[in-house]
């Protein structure tokens, strides 16, 4: 079977149309090929390419005509369309066979459908032909902009840079389709970024095409266009922006925008202190602008500078003490320079920039100033109250030259006057103190509040004062049978004063003892001698203890010499030579006490003694005094209350009454209950007045025993009860009554007792009567 192809030629769009089944061995092999179709067989398959175009104004649009060579044109036969876009984008006309698009059709969203035809007979409802499949392919117009992709763009390149350098790369999409004519070949221009910028046309890179100054300008803005069709007429262009940021170099060195500053500094001020700041500026920024300051010129070496790398200022400090009296002024040049400074940059840097610096020294009120750091003064002992020590000077540094006025703290051997002289106000004993370590204070005169102080020294120098003494106190013993030439003692001696040389002693004895055959003396020469027996036998009952006065003389200027006693005992011994008589001695000088010491400490145990039979004898006088009743014939009661807080039945007060029996007698009722003979007691007193001699003499001497007793053990108390007097405004407040509690007896005698117990007599009368 033959396919016949009739399509007409629509904008150059192909339709490619397969006629399967037919073979080149066929008998009929026709082909409608319209102008503008390509045929070409290929493995006995008849291929036609048609194109249809992509953009349609109408809504159905004629894209070919498909036709069998069966068909004879008497409607006997029936077209149908097969395969993706059948019925939706395509439409067949099943009598005639053409092809229609219903649909606009959009080459970028897809640009080629394959479609199946297939010929069917009316009247028997077979296929006449076999199916065959067919391609249709949309054709491109230039429909779509170039558009940037990447958008935003932006680029950091470093200032100064030189021409030709890249910046970046801009690149622009076309959906149309590249291989259909220009529609998809693009072309860059700049459209604003001259004229520090320019772009490649084909390549869309971005280069720098003159050098630019960040401190200038930092940013800048770059439009890029992109047109297809290589920027032929017609042809559509599509825009972006590019920021394009400039980074720092070092191409600034710090320059100095104040060619002078003024500072000014106390003389008063201590090393390392700040006294201003300068600063320098850089148009750098980053590290780039970090800097370091310096002297360039201080003669002086007075001041230094140090860079605060937070505030990138020059902090001006002092380097030594200043004084206004010796210089009040000083000028030094300060210099600054960039901490970082690339190799290539440095044709930037060469001088440094600098600055001059006036420093003013304030004048202040300095206190005095010695003449030296301390002083050292040197003077013999046993000098005379007044003696010169030294002198110290202190001035006024300031201009006015205050006088200055001396003192010692805290010395009682030394004394200072106006003019620094010190002097001495006792006798010095070097053995007592051979330094003395002052401390001298001066002031100035018109203004106090300036003062300085400084270590004195004062050597006590030695003189030979001092005789030399036995280094120990001796106890010697001989037996009374040692022989002559015995050595019994060894003795040395010691001398208080400081000698230049070692001290030397000579041992002797005395005149009086060098006539003596008992005892001799023999020198060592190293300041120790011997003692040793001058004859044989001694008698103990004879002569018990023998006193030997040896002379001790030093090798000071000039020499001193001493009388020294040493006490020799003798002592019964045995045939050994061990001592029996002198045990006790021994024993006594073993324990390192003196007769002296003994007797001291017997006196102090009598004294002691006497002192507690003392005490013990006024005791005993005192416990009989505190009871006369024994010998007296007044009858007293006397309570000792030994805590205080026994109530109202602890206490019980003088039989007043007794005392008063001189003056007014009464029967004695028989007392049934205590409380009664209280009451008793009471109304026998209201009867007696306070001008009754034996009471009062009672009282005063029973007082006066009371002050003067030493021996009243403080415990103890002495309690007296004495008359408050007839007509007493306040009465009497006794509780005494108040234990008993005999509910008959009667209550009216309260009514006796005054205006302050009628109330209460009140009440217990009315409380008897409720009871009865």
């Amino acid at each position: 079977m033959n396919c016949y192809l009739l399509l007409p030629f629509m904008l150059g769009i192909p339709l490619l149309w397969p006629c399967l089944g037919a073979t080149e061995n066929s008998q009929t092999k026709k082909v409608q090929q319209p102008v503008g179709s390509h045929l070409r067989v290929k493995r006995g398959w008849v291929w036609n390419q048609f194109f249809v175009p992509e953009e349609m104004n109408t809504t159905s649009h004629h894209v070919g005509r498909l036709r069998s060579d069966l068909d004879n044109g008497n409607n006997s036969l029936q077209y149908k369309l097969l395969g993706a876009g059948a019925g939706s984008t395509f439409i067949i006309d099943e009598r005639t066979g053409d092809v229609y698009a219903i649909q606009k059709l959009d080459r970028e969203e897809r640009s080629l459908y394959i479609l199946r035809a297939q010929v069917i007979d009316i009247t028997t409802g077979r296929a006449v032909e076999p199916e065959s499949e067919f391609v249709i392919k949309v054709s491109d117009i230039n429909d779509n902009e170039p558009k940037f992709l990447d958008e935003p763009y932006e680029a950091i390149v470093p200032e100064m840079s030189p021409e030709g350098t890249l910046v970046i790369q801009v690149t622009a999409s076309d959906a149309d389709d590249p291989s259909s004519g220009n529609n998809a070949r693009l072309l860059y221009s700049l459209l604003q970024g001259q004229p520090y910028f320019s772009v490649e046309p084909t390549t869309g890179v971005i280069r720098i095409s003159s050098k630019m100054d960040r401190e200038l300008q930092d940013e800048y803005w770059v439009i890029i266009q992109a047109k297809d069709m290589i920027g032929q007429p017609g042809a559509l262009s599509g825009t972006t922006s590019v920021l394009i940021k400039l980074s720092d170099v070092n191409d600034n060195k710090p320059i100095f925008k104040e060619s002078l500053y003024r500072l000014t500094v106390s003389e008063s001020a201590p090393t390392g202190t700040s006294i201003g700041t300068i600063m320098a500026y850089d148009n750098d920024i980053g590290e780039n602008a970090e800097m370091d300051y310096s002297i360039e010129e201080d003669d002086s070496q007075t001041f230094d500078i140090i860079t605060n790398h937070e505030t990138q200022e020059g902090i001006v400090i002092l380097k030594k003490k200043v004084n206004f009296e010796h210089q009040n002024h000083y000028g030094i040049r300060a210099k600054v320079k960039n901490h970082h400074v690339d190799e290539q940059l440095m044709k930037y840097h060469t001088e440094a920039s600098t600055t001059f610096i006036k420093i003013q020294v304030e004048d202040v009120d300095e206190p005095p100033l010695f003449l030296l750091p301390y002083y050292i003064f040197e003077i013999f002992e046993e000098t005379p109250q007044g003696s010169f020590v030294g002198v110290v000077s202190a001035t006024d540094p300031d201009n006015r030259k205050s006088p200055i006025r001396y003192s010692i703290t805290r010395s009682k051997v030394f004394n200072i006057d106006d003019n620094g002289t010190i002097t001495t106000t006792n006798s010095l004993d070097r053995e007592i103190s051979a330094w003395y370590n002052l401390s001298i204070t001066a002031t100035e005169k018109y203004n106090i509040e300036q003062i300085s102080s400084i270590p004195v020294y004062v050597q006590v120098l030695n003189i030979n004062d001092h005789a030399p003494e036995f280094s120990q106190y001796y106890e010697s013993y001989v037996c009374e049978n040692a022989g002559s030439g015995q050595v019994i003692q060894t003795i040395s001696a010691v001398d208080r004063d400081e000698s230049i040389e070692e001290h030397h002693f000579y041992f002797n004895l005395s005149v009086e003892d060098t006539n003596s055959s008992s005892f001799t003396i023999i020198d060592n020469q190293d300041n120790t001698a011997v003692i040793l027996t001058n004859r044989t036998g001694f008698n103990l009952q004879e002569e018990p203890i023998f006193y030997i006065s040896i002379l001790i003389a030093d090798n000071g200027i000039p020499s001193l010499t001493s009388t020294n006693t040493l006490t020799i005992h003798v002592c019964d011994c045995d045939d050994s030579g061990s001592t029996q008589t002198c045990q006790y001695q021994e024993l006594m000088l073993s324990m390192g006490f003196k007769t002296e010491v003994i007797i001291a400490i017997l006196i102090c145990i009598m004294v002691i003694f006497g002192f507690i039979f003392l005490t013990l004898g006024l005791k005993q006088r005192r416990k009989q005094i505190l009871f006369p009743e024994k010998s007296e014939d007044f009858r007293e009661n006397i309570f000792r209350y030994d805590d205080e807080g026994g109530g109202e039945e602890d206490t019980e007060a003088f039989d007043v009454a007794a005392l008063r029996s001189s003056t007014i007698m009464r029967e004695r009722k028989t007392r049934k209950t205590t409380s009664a003979e209280i009451r008793s007691l009471y109304r026998q007193s209201l009867q007696v007045g306070p001008d009754s001699a034996i009471f009062r003499k009672f009282i005063l001497e029973k007082l006066e025993e009371a002050d003067t007793d030493p021996c009243a053990p403080p415990f103890d108390s002495l309690q007296t009860y004495a008359f408050e007097g007839t007509g007493s405004l306040a009465g009497s407040l006794s509780s005494l009554e108040s234990a008993a509690s005999d509910q008959d007896e009667s209550y009216d005698y309260l009514n006796e007792l005054g205006p302050r117990f009628k109330r209460l007599a009140c009440m217990f009368g009315s409380a008897v009567q409720s009871n009865n």
